[in-house]
């Protein structure tokens, strides 16, 4: 039996192969919204939407921007600074706004905020925020280079240097905890 979906694969997989223009790019050629009506099948047991699923839809939202970005497929490196401020309920309409703040090498940060509309009172609530990592694959499946992110807007500048700040302490933490396997290593050998 044939793969019906081989002849897609190849295409994307061609698509994804050919060069990117790595010129400068503006956040906002990024933007991304999504908006999704919270149903049953998102409810924990106390009949609130699991954060999890807020979370499925940051993401979500969050590697469109960075692909939107990049022009290759991602995949997400990590989510830090998700902050859940108020509950969702069944029948809200969750809106999720996502925008590259910043990249580097072969990766990216995107910032998403989460608002909330009970649609029968028009009442918005602003519901949680993250900040994601993305990582640009090329068609093997290793990370790419990426086009820098060119801030042009107050706002836009704001964003960039606190993701700078992030990715520092990002970094930081990294080396600080291979220090600490390091010393864990030694201290049982």
């Amino acid at each position: 039996m044939s793969d019906p979906w081989a002849r897609l694969r190849a295409e994307r997989d061609r698509q994804y192969s050919e060069p990117v223009d790595m010129a400068a790019r503006l956040p906002s050629a990024s933007r991304t919204q999504t908006a999704t009506v919270m149903d049953i099948t998102q409810a924990n047991n106390d009949g609130n939407v699991h954060g999890g699923s807020i979370m499925r839809l940051v993401d979500e939202a969050a590697g469109i921007a960075a692909m939107r970005h990049c022009h290759r497929r991602v995949v997400t490196a990590s989510m830090d600074d998700m902050s859940f401020l108020a509950p969702v309920f069944i029948g809200d309409l969750v809106t999720v706004r996502a925008m590259v703040n910043d990249a580097h090498r072969t990766s990216m940060e995107v910032g998403v905020r989460v608002d909330v509309e009970n649609i029968a009172t028009e009442q918005w609530r602003y519901v949680a925020s993250a900040h994601l990592v993305f990582v640009a694959l090329d068609v093997d499946g290793q990370p790419t280079e990426v086009p820098p992110v060119i801030a042009a807007t107050d706002e836009e500048r704001r964003r960039q240097q606190r993701a700078r700040v992030r990715r520092d302490q990002r970094l930081l933490r990294k080396e600080a905890l291979a220090a600490a396997a390091k010393s864990k290593e030694r201290d049982t050998s």
